[in-house]
């Protein structure tokens, strides 16, 4: 029998309830005899084999993740390599780019079912088949929930987009050609052939966006093999990593290393660091969040600045920087960024990884020599560029990216001597996404650079969901005057390949009552990043009276459930800055442990 990590005693595998119970004998012969009817034997499942599921997330709807239909061979190749039994099974699909309202909305949902999977089959490990944003920690949150050992196989990146000799990446280039074609110098058909040019092969957002962000944290919390998250879809190094991963899978299974062992304290403030590092997602403090409260790790937004805020960012990787995935994998990716944190003391030396060797060990003395992708951590391209988290009458908190912020938006709005790191301006406030498309470019609205665009009714219940829709472009009649960027705050998410330095995921949101329901379009609002503030510029007593104004009236109003789950979920939702967990959820831990085996079904 395999040992556990101590080796103290023999592991029983929890297979073995289903496939070798001599105490109910009746029962094993159900649950073997339609398992075995497409070819497995008898022996094969009472042999004390791991079973090793692979929880597919590829599908045609999930194009970020097909390849993983591929990739399920070489992980079953290394399952068997090293003495397992595989189980693919699919999980609900998750599709960022055309998942309508919002592919958030789904997280939950994905990570539900395979809570169920995980825990009410002979499953005794699991390969966790992520890539697009969600998938990764709706996975690791449910691994985390059961508790049964799991790790991380990352799809990878898309190559490089090209246009005209240029790089296009993944959404960033979107953002950009809205304003190419709001200036007049684009028309339709050249919109959608340069948005096309950033897809050129199988893959995630090849982008610094949430995917690369998310696989990246997934390597650096520990659960993902060395150097997984940077390879590319289409390289053959993919393959030979799910090959590894599948080998790994079994092993980890004999070690009875889980979650609950990597997803530790010390693991989450390594993500943290790390995020900062590479120009990582304003989506990364939602996720990493939730799967901490799933695994009862203390984590919320004041660590993410505490923390995070004054490491350098080291990554140039729009769309914080030039470079695409293809440059970060060929510079050494993860492993060479954890190497100038650990020359700069940043990364602690206890949190082990699904190799049994902690990230300190794994990536020590493992520098790029290619200087223009990942610089030295004594020469960043930003000294300081985690997140900050801001609070005031608007909000209990809202992150600010701090490595985006260009030197027009820091010249027009943070220079002032009299008022460093601080500005004012009007309130402009849409409600919806429908009602800013309609009306930004309207000249009777009289936009300028003393404008700040707010975009409110968009959060986990407002919307539902919390869709990437603060996502916010200066009026045309201003992108020709060359006012690129205006000052943005929302209580939604925006794409992680933004390059926009917004206040974002404000929490409470609209719908819950936060602050953002008081705004009024032309109220004065404060934002001042050295005291972390954000205010409207009115009396207590004028706040207290629209408050009791809009009880008076229901509380903000939003769109009613379209589906039985947005009603379901919106009646459980916990806040952006809680990790917009399911709030009865939390109290379910190591339940592979706590539970026990789930009771016989016939």
């Amino acid at each position: 029998m395999p040992e556990n990590s101590s080796g103290a005693e023999p592991l029983s595998l929890r297979s073995r309830a289903w496939f070798d119970n001599p105490a109910n004998t009746d029962m094993t012969a159900l649950y073997l005899e339609r398992t075995m009817n497409y070819g497995l034997t008898l022996d094969e499942l009472q042999s004390g084999r791991p079973i090793i599921g692979i929880a597919q997330t590829g599908s045609d709807i999930t194009p970020c993740n097909r390849h993983h239909i591929l990739l399920a061979s070489r992980v079953r190749d290394g399952i068997r390599e090293a003495g397992g039994i595989a189980f693919e099974f699919p999980i609900h699909p998750i599709q960022e780019t055309c998942k309508r309202p919002t592919a958030m909305l789904d997280r939950n949902l994905q990570y539900l079912s395979l809570v169920e999977i995980l825990y009410g089959y002979p499953i005794d490990g699991v390969v966790l088949t992520t890539g697009c944003d969600k998938t990764t920690p709706a996975q690791i949150m449910a691994a985390a929930t059961v508790d049964i050992p799991a790790i991380v196989l990352s799809g990878g990146p898309m190559l490089n987009g090209w246009f005209n000799g240029e790089r296009t990446g993944s959404g960033t280039i979107l953002w950009r050609a809205r304003e190419m074609m709001a200036r007049g110098e684009i028309g339709a058909r050249e919109f959608t052939e340069l948005i096309a040019s950033s897809a050129p092969s199988a893959g995630h957002c090849n982008t610094m966006g949430t995917a690369s962000t998310m696989n990246s944290l997934a390597e650096a919390l520990g659960m993902s093999l060395p150097g997984c998250a940077a390879i590319p879809a289409p390289h053959r190094d993919r393959q030979e990593m799910a090959y590894l991963t599948g080998k790994r899978s079994v092993e980890i299974v004999r070690a009875n290393l889980r979650p609950s062992q990597i997803l530790t304290r010390p693991a989450f403030e390594n993500a943290i660091v790390v995020n900062s590092a590479i120009g990582g997602s304003t989506n990364a403090p939602i996720q990493l969040n939730a799967i901490a409260r799933h695994v009862g790790v203390k984590l919320d937004n004041d660590d993410w600045e505490q923390i995070g805020f004054d490491v350098p960012l080291l990554v140039n990787m729009q769309p914080a920087g030039e470079y695409l995935g293809e440059e970060y994998y060929r510079a050494g990716g993860v492993p060479a960024v954890v190497a100038e944190l650990i020359a700069m003391g940043k990364i602690n030396r206890t949190a082990i990884t699904v190799n049994g060797k902690s990230l300190y060990e794994n990536n020590e003395g493992r520098f790029t020599n290619d200087r223009e992708v990942i610089k030295a951590h004594d020469a960043p391209m930003k000294t300081r560029a985690g997140f900050l988290n801001l609070r005031g009458n608007l909000f209990d908190s809202a992150i600010m990216k701090t490595s985006v912020i260009s030197d027009e938006f820091r010249e027009r709005y943070l220079a002032n001597p009299l008022d460093p790191h601080a500005f004012e301006g009007r309130a402009m406030v849409f409600d919806g996404p429908e009602d800013y498309h309609a009306r930004i470019d309207d000249p009777t609205l009289e936009l300028d650079e003393d404008t700040v665009l707010v975009i409110r009714g968009v959060g986990p219940i407002g919307y539902p969901g919390a869709a990437e829709v603060v996502n916010m472009r200066s009026p045309d009649y201003l992108l020709k005057r060359g006012v690129n960027e205006l000052p943005c705050i929302g209580d939604g998410r925006q794409s992680g390949t933004s390059g926009s330095p917004s206040i974002l995921n404000a929490s409470p949101e609209a719908a819950t009552g936060g602050g953002l329901a008081l705004l009024r379009t032309g109220d004065r609002v404060r934002i001042d990043l050295g005291k972390r503030t954000a205010d409207i510029l009115i009396s207590d007593e004028e706040l207290a009276e629209r408050r009791g104004a809009l009880e008076k009236a229901g509380g903000y109003g939003y769109p009613e459930s379209q589906t039985p789950w947005q009603e379901i979920q919106r009646g459980l939702i916990d806040e952006l800055s809680h990790g917009m967990v399911l709030k009865p959820a939390i109290k379910y831990q190591r339940i592979a442990e706590t539970k026990g085996i789930p009771r016989d079904n016939h």
